[in-house]
């Protein structure tokens, strides 16, 4: 029950801070492997401390987690599956970023840019949520009558319901408020908003988090109160069952051929990730195609920096509301030493608040020399020995608070236990650890 407990603390801030995982959140056996060693190695003469409390203290953790595994997947992203070097991931284009965004997720390290597929994609309809707006109530006023009422939502094959008291005393805007915080902390595939119409009266909106119409219907959910378990009504008098916005699949042109998708998101051949973002305006389509391999490159280097410098802010922005813990500032104080010299002569300077910034002249230079996998090699190392602070980071963030250490093992002559890091910051290892 208490493992339940934990599990659950994490999970209610999590979705504040990084809500969505992608597929580096998968690991091989051997990578899990890895982690359970590094746990092991690094508990084997953790010192025994004072367990911290407090919010911001909770806070503070999760987040420098969360922002650290961000950073990883940003690294991840900029490397090759098949390959064991940084930043040699292709990089695809788009004519027009306001139509489409193009991702590379080919795995063949030996691509040809101009052998890769390239297409012209015309964009006439995005793909569109479904949406039940409620009727406009007076927010002070409150007309059924103190009960247990419920009504289901039905979401593909799975029905949910969901049940609430109506209390003497309450009022729609009160009532409304919470079935909006009951539906969402669900988190069955709705989102459930309040909406004023600046007259005094408030109306549920709730909207599928889902696009398109998958497998042929018409919609995405439905809510009634028809066959419920407790009293019927509340659905009539908030006036959310019926559909006021049908979902609609995205339209699109491949070469002139046409096409539809459930999503926005969709993969072409194997080697493009494309996301939909605007009509075509006059009939102007998008040509998606793959940079040459040193404009790639400095792509990579550029995303890396952005990461990186997110990276940064982020965790000084935690660590100034948490209380300024020393150890994450002067770590990567020396890390930024080290490489300073080398990447500011390839055109990547540190400013005075640990960010990086890009002179592209003088990077350009270095990657159009003639081995630029040696000229741009203080970057690719800075890019592995941050990777190594994040996975640091992620496996124990509590070593980064203001703790108090009691006492000191002594060197060489402990056993490792696996739980311990759990054990003393309370955290649990999510299922993507």
């Amino acid at each position: 029950m208490a493992s339940l407990a934990l599990q659950n603390v994490y999970n209610n801030f999590l979705p504040q801070f990084m809500p969505k995982t992608t597929r580096y959140d998968t690991h091989k056996k051997d990578e899990l492997r890895g982690v359970y060693a590094a746990i092991m190695r690094q508990t084997k003469e953790s010192p025994l401390f004072l367990p911290l409390s407090g919010d911001n203290v909770i806070e503070y953790v999760v987040n420098i987690k969360e922002n650290a595994r961000a950073l990883r997947h940003v690294i991840a992203s900029l490397s090759n599956d098949r390959s064991l070097s940084l930043l040699d991931k292709k990089t695809a284009y788009s004519t027009d970023e306001d139509v489409a965004l193009a991702k590379y997720i080919g795995n063949d390290d030996s691509v040809d840019p101009d052998e890769t597929p390239s297409f012209d994609l015309g964009v006439q309809r995005l793909a569109s949520v479904q949406t039940n707006m409620g009727a406009f109530i007076d927010d002070g006023a409150m007309t059924l009558e103190p009960d247990t009422y419920s009504f289901d939502v039905n979401i593909g094959e799975t029905d949910y319901e969901f049940q609430f008291n109506v209390e003497p005393g309450d009022t729609n805007k009160e009532m409304e408020g919470k079935l909006a915080r009951l539906i969402n902390r669900s988190n069955i595939g709705v989102e459930v908003s309040v909406v004023s119409d600046g007259t005094g009266r408030s109306a549920l909106k709730i909207q599928s988090t889902a696009t398109g119409q998958p497998g042929g219907k018409e919609t995405i959910f439905s809510i009634s109160d028809d066959n419920t378990s407790k009293r019927a009504g509340a659905v009539d008098y908030f006036g959310i069952g019926e559909v006021t916005e049908k979902p609609h699949n995205a339209e699109f042109t491949l070469n002139g051929n046409p096409h539809s998708a459930y999503s926005n998101s969709f993969t072409i051949d194997k080697a493009y990730e494309i996301t939909l973002k605007g009509r075509s305006e006059d009939g102007r389509d998008a040509h998606i195609g793959l940079k040459p391999d040193v404009e790639s490159l400095i792509s990579n280097v550029e995303s890396l920096v952005e990461g990186y410098n997110s990276f940064i802010t982020k965790a000084s922005e935690y660590t100034e509301a948490y209380g300024l813990s020393n150890k994450f500032r002067n770590e990567m104080r020396g890390i930024q030493n080290v490489y300073r010299n080398e990447l500011d002569a390839i055109g990547l300077t540190f400013k005075d608040n640990g960010e990086l910034e890009i002179d592209e002249k003088y990077l350009r230079a270095a990657a159009f020399e003639g081995d630029h996998n040696e000229t741009l090699r203080p970057i690719t190392d800075f890019a592995s020995e941050i990777l190594l602070e994040a996975k640091k980071i992620s496996l124990n963030p509590m070593n980064y608070t203001n703790r108090i250490v009691v006492e000191y093992k002594n060197p060489g002559h402990n056993f490792a236990n696996p739980y311990i890091t759990s054990m003393y910051s309370g955290m649990m290892f999510s299922s993507y650890t």
